[in-house]
C-alpha cells in the first residue's frame, strides 16, 4: 500500500513502526536532533524502497529494521553522526498510544527473535547462563564473574563463544548439533 502511494498506509506505517525506528535511531545518534534527522531519513528510504518489499522474504518489522540499520550505518560511515553508548533506559520505548506492551509484542513475534531464542536453547549451559545474565539482566562481564564466582577471562570467553555459536546458528538454516543437542 505504501508503494502504491496510499497516504493512509504511510501514516499507518509511521504510527506502527515509529517507535521501533526511533529507538534504533536514538541509540545510534549523539543527540535528539540527530535521531530525529535519522528517523526522517529512514522513513523516506522506506517510502522509496517500499516496492521492493516481499512478505515471503521477511516480515514488515524485519524489513523496516533492516532499512533503518542500513541507513544508520550509512550515516555513521559518512562521518555525520557518532554512535553513543546510551542505555535503553534513557529513552523509554512507547508507541503513540502509550501502550508499551504492543511494541514488545511486535518484537517478540519477530522471526529473528524467535530464531535467536531457539539458538540460545542450543548453547552450552554456561554460555547460555552468561549471555542471559548479560542480555536480560544487563549485567557487565565483571558483575557476572562476581555473581558466578568465575574468573573474568572465563566469563568473557564463554560469552564470546556463545555469541559466535549463536551467530552461526542464525546464519545457517539447520546447524549441526552435538549428541546432547547443542551447537
Amino acid at each position: 500500500r505504501v508503494a502504491a502511494g496510499d497516504k493512509a498506509a504511510v501514516d499507518e506505517c509511521i504510527t506502527r513502526y515509529g517507535d521501533l525506528v526511533w529507538s534504533l535511531a536514538r541509540r545510534s545518534s549523539r543527540n535528539r536532533a540527530d535521531a530525529e534527522d535519522a528517523v526522517q531519513d529512514i522513513f523516506l528510504e522506506i517510502w522509496r524502497s517500499s516496492s521492493r518489499y516481499n512478505p515471503l522474504v521477511a516480515s514488515e518489522s524485519t524489513y523496516i529494521g533492516m532499512i533503518a540499520r542500513r541507513k544508520l550505518i550509512d550515516r555513521f560511515r559518512q562521518g555525520k553522526r557518532a554512535v553513543t553508548t546510551e542505555t535503553l533506559e534513557s529513552e523509554p520505548i512507547t508507541n503513540t498510544s502509550g501502550d508499551r506492551s504492543s511494541m514488545v509484542n511486535q518484537l517478540v513475534a519477530s522471526e529473528e527473535f524467535t530464531r535467536a531464542r531457539a539458538g540460545m536453547q542450543l548453547l552450552k549451559p554456561e554460555e547460555k547462563q552468561i549471555l542471559e545474565m548479560s542480555i536480560q539482566q544487563g549485567l557487565s562481564h565483571g558483575q557476572i564473574a562476581s555473581r558466578l564466582q568465575m574468573a573474568l577471562g572465563t566469563v568473557k570467553s564463554h560469552a564470546r563463544r556463545g555469541l559466535t555459536r549463536l551467530r552461526e546458528y542464525l546464519q545457517m538454516g539447520n546447524p549441526p548439533v552435538d549428541a546432547e543437542g547443542r551447537l
